[in-house]
């Protein structure tokens, strides 16, 4: 997009909503406020007994994703099956999005961790430019300290972005278009909390 004064910024589209309210906590049932917000429907057939039961109540079909918002600003006029809609975010704001980053592998501690590698590639060197180098101590304590940065899986997290500023909001289709990344792929389900 480009912004008052021409300048290009990058950003994000996110369809936020409508959701469905399926479960309203309060302090005197479970010890503390909380709304329980549904998106996306899905087939019968691809839920268990328990998923429908429990969307029956709220006398809505099943849904695809659930998730509690405690800091929701609770109105208790608020009951099952009523629709929250894009409305309840202003253009200007900032939010916080939380998704699962892309996975990424088996990754090596160069990209795992940023490791430089050995350095440089004569002086006998094979094969050895981007292995971590020494793990472990001499004779004590003869072991691998745990924590030790080591190549594994790399992604897969639950990461959140926090004050995010939102630039646009499309009401007729529910679209937020966001300043910045957010993470996941394309397509992937995030939760888009009020910043606080």
């Amino acid at each position: 997009m480009f912004d008052a004064n021409g300048k290009n910024v990058a950003c994000t589209v996110i369809e936020a909503g409508p959701c469905v309210v399926t479960q309203i906590r309060t302090k005197e049932n479970d010890g503390y406020e909380a709304i329980q917000l549904a998106y996306e429907d899905k087939k019968e057939k691809h839920s268990t007994k328990a998923e429908i039961g429990h969307f029956k109540k709220a006398g809505v079909s099943p849904k695809r994703v659930v998730a509690e918002f405690t800091r929701f600003e609770i109105d208790h006029r608020k009951t099952f099956g009523d629709v929250v809609k894009i409305d309840i975010f202003e253009e200007g704001e900032f939010i916080d999005v939380v998704g699962t980053t892309k996975g990424k592998g088996f990754q090596g501690v160069v990209r795992r961790h940023g490791f430089s590698g050995v350095g440089g590639a004569t002086h006998g060197q094979h094969n050895r430019l981007r292995a971590p180098g020494s793990v472990g101590a001499s004779s004590y304590p003869s072991k691998v300290f745990k924590g030790m940065r080591m190549a594994g899986h790399m992604g897969v997290e639950r990461v959140k972005m926090i004050n995010l500023q939102i630039l646009k909001i499309v009401a007729e289709k529910n679209l937020l278009v966001i300043k910045g990344s957010v993470p996941g792929a394309n397509g992937s389900y995030v939760i888009v909390e009020r910043w606080s």
